[in-house]
C-alpha cells in the first residue's frame, strides 16, 4: 500500500500512537505526586534534604536528554517502531525496583529507566505521528500528542495516589506501573506500524546531503540563531514543571493538604496543559508560533509566582490552571516551530536535539531548584528563581526567534 498522508486515512495508527504516548506520559505521572511523599516516608530523606530529593528529576532529565538526542538518529536508521518498542522493554525493571528497593538509590536506578523510556517511546510515537501526516498539520499533531501524553501524566498522577493510599506504596505503585508497560508494549509489538515510509514522502529534494550527527547537533544548537533561541525557551520551561515536580508536593502538604488532595490540585495543572493543547496546538497553525510560545512562558512564570504568594485552595487551583494554560500554548507549539526549521530527512533527528536541550533542563532546573533550596532552607526562593527565568527566556525567544509558521 503506498503511504498517504493525513490523520483521516491513518486513523488507525494516529491513534494508536496517541495511546502509546498517553501510556507513556502515565507511567511518568506516577511519580509525580507520590515520589516527593515516599522520599521521606519509606526511603528516610528528611524535610530538609532538598537537594537529595531533586537527585531523581536531576537524572531523569540527564537520561531523557541524551536518549532523546540519540533516539532521533536511531530512527531514521533502524526505524520508529524498533525504537518504540526498545523504549518500553527498558522500562520492565522499573516495577521491581520500586517494589524490592531497599533505599533511595535504587528509586534512583528506576529513574534512569524510567528517563530511557522517555527518551525513546515518547519520542518516537511524536515522530511517527508527524511522519503521518500533513505539514500543515504540525500544530495539530502536537496539539493532540501533548493533549495524551500529559493527559496520561495528570490522570495517573491521580490515580496512583489512590493506589497508593488503598494498597501501601509498594504494592500500589508496582501494580500501577507493571499494568501501563505490559499493555504498551503488547500493543506496540502487535498493533503499531513502521511510518518511516511516510516521512520519506515529506522530502521535497531527494538530492539533499546528508549531514553528520556532529555538523547537525551544531547547526541545531547554536549556528542557527532561531532554533537556539527555542532551545533555550524549550530547556527554561522545564524549570517550571521540575518545580510542579519537585517541590508543589511538598509545599501543598507542608500547607497541610493531604497527599490526595495535593494530588488533584496537581492534577489541573496538568489537565489544563493536556487538554488546552488540542486548541493551543491548531491555532498556532493560524496566528504564529512566536506569540504562543512568548505568552505561554510569561503565563508560567506568573502563575508559579502567584502560588508562593496564596494561601487559600481556590486560588491555587485557579493558579495551576493558569500554569497549566501557559505550558499548553508554549509546549507544542515549541515542538512545531522546531518542525517547521527542519528538512524531513532529518527532521527526527533536529527534534531529538530540540528535546535533548529541552529535557536538560530537568537536570538543570532541579538541579538550580535543590541547591536554591538547600542554600536558603526553604523552598520559597525557587519559585521566584523560576518565575524570573521563564520572563528572561520568553524575552530571548521574542527578539531572537523566527516566526517559522
Amino acid at each position: 500500500m503506498t503511504p498517504v498522508h493525513g490523520i483521516r486515512p491513518n486513523a488507525a495508527q494516529f491513534m494508536l500512537q496517541l495511546l502509546q504516548v498517553f501510556l507513556v506520559g502515565s507511567l511518568v505521572g506516577m511519580t509525580r505526586t507520590v515520589l516527593p511523599e515516599l522520599a521521606e516516608s519509606d526511603f528516610g530523606l528528611t524535610a530538609g534534604s532538598f537537594l537529595a530529593l531533586a537527585t531523581f528529576v536531576v537524572v531523569f532529565g540527564l537520561v531523557k536528554a541524551l536518549l532523546n538526542l540519540f533516539a532521533g538518529s536511531l530512527s531514521d536508521r533502524w526505524g520508529r517502531r524498533r525504537v518504540l518498542i526498545a523504549g518500553w522493554v527498558s522500562a520492565l525493571p522499573i516495577p521491581l525496583l520500586i517494589l524490592y528497593g531497599p533505599n533511595w538509590g535504587w528509586i534512583i536506578l528506576a529513574t534512569v529507566f524510567l528517563g530511557i523510556n522517555q527518551g525513546l517511546s515518547w519520542s518516537m510515537a511524536l515522530n511517527s505521528k508527524l511522519d503521518l501526516t500533513h505539514a500543515r498539520q504540525r500544530g495539530l499533531v502536537n496539539g493532540f500528542n501533548e493533549f495524551a501524553g500529559y493527559g496520561g501524566v495528570a490522570i495517573a498522577g491521580m490515580l496512583s495516589a489512590l493506589a497508593v493510599h488503598a494498597l501501601g506504596a509498594r504494592t500500589g505503585l508496582f501494580i500501577f506501573t507493571l499494568a501501563i508497560i505490559v499493555l504498551a508494549l503488547l500493543i506496540a509489538l502487535a498493533a503499531v506500524r513502521e511510518t518511516r515510509p511516510w516521512a520519506m514522502l515529506h522530502q521535497g529534494n531527494p538530492t539533499i546531503e546528508p549531514i553528520g550527527m556532529r555538523a547537525l547537533f551544531a547547526y541545531a544548537s547554536w549556528k542557527n540563531r532561531s532554533l537556539l533561541a527555542l532551545n533555550q525557551a524549550g530547556m527554561v520551561e522545564k524549570f517550571t514543571d521540575a518545580m510542579v515536580w519537585l517541590f508543589f508536593p511538598v509545599f501543598f502538604m507542608g500547607k497541610g493538604l493531604s497527599l490526595v488532595a495535593s494530588g488533584s490540585l496537581i492534577a489541573i495543572y496538568g489537565v489544563v496543559w493536556g487538554a488546552g493543547q488540542l486548541i493551543t496546538g491548531p491555532l498556532s497553525d493560524r496566528i504564529g508560533r512566536t506569540i504562543m510560545i512568548v505568552g505561554g512562558m510569561w503565563l508560567c512564570g506568573l502563575g508559579v509566582v502567584a502560588v508562593s504568594l496564596s494561601h487559600s485552595i481556590v486560588l491555587w487551583g485557579l493558579e495551576l490552571g493558569l500554569i497549566g494554560i501557559g505550558m499548553a500554548m508554549l509546549y507544542p507549539t515549541l515542538g512545531a516551530a522546531v518542525a517547521d526549521q527542519a528538512e524531513p530527512a532529518q527532521r527526527a533527528s533536529i527534534l531529538g536535539i530540540y528535546r535533548f536541550w529541552r529535557d536538560l533542563g530537568y537536570a538543570v532546573g532541579g538541579l538550580l531548584l535543590g541547591l536554591t533550596a538547600q542554600w536558603s532552607g526553604g523552598i520559597l526562593l525557587p519559585f521566584w528563581l523560576v518565575g524570573l527565568s521563564m520572563a528572561a527566556s520568553g524575552l530571548w525567544a521574542a527578539v531572537v526567534a523566527n516566526e517559522s509558521q
